[in-house]
């Protein structure tokens, strides 16, 4: 069996939490650290990128995923900006930005106070569409380390009957950097699951597969003389980042020299649509 160490446990759930579910199944070091006892590639070597992508297929209550492979790892890609790891069932999002419109509300600019339950919504449907059993939020989840106790009433609702019926694991972002667990589940600083690093924000350097968020990665193309803006994934061989799946996020250009800094040479926007994958390439 491989030991993948999944990052510092930075505060427990409780009872029932992501922590103490981890723990029945592997064992928590003296130093903080949780290890998992789980087949799979524990090396660090990054493995065969983002090559193969195949027929899409149908979650189990019809969501879309169109198949791709990255770190010798089978994945699916959602339409929605999400990622599905049938092996772990489980479903990675990133920068939901939680309570977004109720921080811009405290500094007098007022919006629509409903991001937090429209992406919520989003969450709770894909995760019955697809069956997961757990869920890793890849950092900015909430907008500020105050943001889960401003949630309304059925937000909070919605959130914590999320992350009371599954593992759930919060990966701490820049807007989020000291979150506690008062919404559930258990929060680390990044983690490695089978080789593959999940963090918030990409680092240039890093040799392992890296999945990140961050950067609300947008593909604006013009489509018969009018620019047309899409969610993408930015994919090299050794680096995926996620677009942002908050209700209320933005997006920055796939070719923004920030983004390009961050994944290197030869990187593709991807769109996954109903039935295929399409790729763009990103000029460096």
């Amino acid at each position: 069996m491989a030991v993948t160490v999944v990052g510092k446990r930075r505060r427990s759930g409780g009872v029932g939490s992501a922590d103490e579910r981890h723990m029945r199944e592997g064992h928590l070091a003296g130093d903080g650290a949780l290890y998992l006892h789980r087949p799979g590639n524990a090396s660090g070597a990054c493995g065969n990128g983002t090559a193969g992508v195949a027929p899409r297929v149908r979650g189990r209550h019809g969501a879309d995923m169109v198949p791709f492979s990255f770190g010798g790892h089978s994945l699916l890609a959602l339409p929605q900006g999400a990622v599905f790891w049938p092996a772990r069932r489980a479903m990675l999002v990133a920068d939901l930005h939680f309570e977004k419109a109720s921080w811009f509300a405290r500094g007098g600019q007022m919006l629509p106070p409903y991001d937090s339950i429209a992406t919520l919504a989003d969450l709770t449907a894909l995760v019955a569409a697809s069956g997961a059993e757990e869920v890793w939020c890849l950092g900015d989840s909430f907008h500020d380390v105050d943001g889960c106790a401003r949630l309304p009433a059925r937000a909070r609702d919605m959130l914590l009957a999320l992350t009371g019926g599954m593992r759930w694991t919060w990966i701490t972002g820049n807007h989020d950097p000291h979150m506690v667990d008062r919404c559930g589940g258990g929060v680390v600083d990044e983690a490695v699951l089978h080789g593959l690093m999940l963090r918030h924000e990409a680092r240039p350097g890093e040799p392992r597969c890296e999945l990140s968020g961050h950067y609300h990665p947008k593909l604006r193309v013009r489509v018969r003389g009018k620019q047309v803006a899409r969610r993408c994934f930015v994919a090299t061989d050794t680096k995926l980042i996620l677009p942002a799946f908050g209700a209320l996020t933005g997006g920055l250009d796939a070719h923004d020299p920030e983004i390009v800094r961050a994944v290197g040479q030869r990187a593709e926007a991807l769109i996954p649509v109903a039935d295929r994958m399409l790729r763009f390439p990103i000029a460096a």
